[in-house]
């Protein structure tokens, strides 16, 4: 395929399926660390706010788990009718800011939470997790089917709350991830084995939820190009899966992402590794052998700017449908470069969580630099509500998000009712 002969400006307006965006910057997925007891918080709804007025086109609300066992932290917010409310103030609220809000939708299987959830962790495979110290159960195709009808049903909820767009997590070793990865999906039955097979829960998921919303609201899939280890799902696999995707008209979108949570889960983020600050926010026993064998687990990658570019320039060229670039997009050259280039949108996390405001300051000159210095301290900080720690939000240019470097999270907080 070729890039389109017209370049548009990052900052002219974009539309993904239903959906004109404002511009055609878009706030990835973060987990917040913000709800409660499965419900939206007012720091929820603020968090969202803050990007909203800061400029972006579309800003992702990160994790809403389809089910209970495929939370990845025990406060996840879950489609229940209690967490309805909440949600319908925070769509309003980063409506009123000025811009679309997505629901990130997907089920955690073998990076779940076991003990909060109180259920094993699915998995395509039985597999011990080394990192969550437990063990994942293989899933039933009973199992299958209920989760492929839990993402319809979140995605149908999602529109009833006022979202603009669903975006399906398919990567990370999330439960489709890891039935598309031959190093976690061990099965003999139509789930495993050929590309065809362990692609075939994708496949489904994403039919059970275009078949649900429609045209009502925009469709979009998060899906790994590279799991960052070895025998797992990589790039030559991701490119036919694409095409698939594309053909069954499931998706308005695709956004691509690298990066196992349950086997490497650095490879995404690139930058300084953090180990001490990971070992202060962990439960025992993971807390002793983070700090034990945490270099092993958690290795160190160079940063550079739009570095997952080359990779994804390759799916560019194998399907039609608008893509998202993620990773390593934090200024304007790298924003143009992915317009010239032939992606509709961009995709950026840690330099909005260090300045919310980063996009209105760069339509207003684009010579402005980002602050974010990838040193992933903002990564433990999920546990407690997502942060930039080098930032107090008092000070903040921009943000009405005011919570101080230290902030303790939302417990105790009662949830929008």
């Amino acid at each position: 395929m070729t890039a389109p002969t017209v370049v548009p400006d990052v900052f002219s307006a974009g539309r993904i399926g239903p959906v004109q965006l404002r511009n055609r910057v878009i706030k990835a997925a973060t987990y917040e660390g913000l709800a409660h007891r499965g419900r939206v918080t007012r720091d929820l709804v603020d968090f969202h706010v803050a990007y909203a007025k800061g400029g972006v086109g579309m800003t992702t609300v990160a994790y809403l788990a389809v089910a209970k066992d495929g939370r990845t932290d025990r406060h996840q917010v879950l489609w229940t009718d209690e967490a309805m409310p909440g949600l319908r103030t925070l769509t309003d609220a980063v409506h009123d800011a000025g811009a679309a809000v997505s629901a990130q939708i997907g089920h955690g299987g073998p990076v779940a939470e076991a003990r909060s959830n109180r259920s094993p962790a699915l998995a395509p495979s039985r597999r011990v997790n080394a990192i969550a110290m437990n063990t994942s159960q293989e899933a039933t195709v009973a199992d299958l089917d209920r989760i492929v009808a839990a993402h319809a049903h979140a995605a149908g909820r999602a529109a009833e709350a006022g979202f603009d767009a669903v975006e399906v997590h398919l990567g990370h070793n999330y439960l489709a991830s890891a039935f598309l990865s031959p190093k976690l999906n061990k099965r003999t039955d139509e789930y495993g084995g050929s590309l065809r097979n362990r692609a075939r829960l994708a496949r489904q998921i994403m039919q059970a939820v275009r078949d649900e919303v429609g045209d009502r609201i925009a469709i979009i899939a998060k899906m790994n190009m590279d799991d960052g280890a070895p025998g797992g799902f990589w790039l030559d696999e991701a490119i036919p899966v694409a095409q698939w995707l594309e053909a069954d008209g499931t998706l308005d979108a695709l956004e691509m992402t690298a990066g196992s949570s349950l086997l490497n889960p650095m490879y995404l983020f690139k930058g300084d590794v953090p180990l001490d600050e990971f070992a202060g926010v962990m439960p025992q026993p993971i807390k002793a052998g983070v700090k034990m064998i945490g270099h092993r687990l958690l290795k160190s990658y160079p940063y550079t700017d739009g570095y997952l570019l080359e990779d994804s320039r390759q799916i560019r060229a194998a399907v039609n449908l608008p893509m998202i670039l993620l990773g390593g997009v934090t200024d304007r050259p790298m924003m143009d470069t992915a317009m010239a280039e032939g992606f509709g949108f961009v995709a950026m996390a840690r330099a909005l969580l260090r300045e919310p405001d980063l996009i209105n300051r760069l339509q207003a000159d684009a010579a402005t630099r980002s602050l974010c210095n990838h040193c992933n301290k903002c990564m433990p900080t999920n546990y407690t509500g997502t942060r930039c720690v080098l930032v107090d939000r008092r000070t903040t240019r921009g943000t009405d998000w005011g919570k101080p470097a230290g902030y303790a999270g939302p417990n105790g907080v009662d949830p929008i009712r």
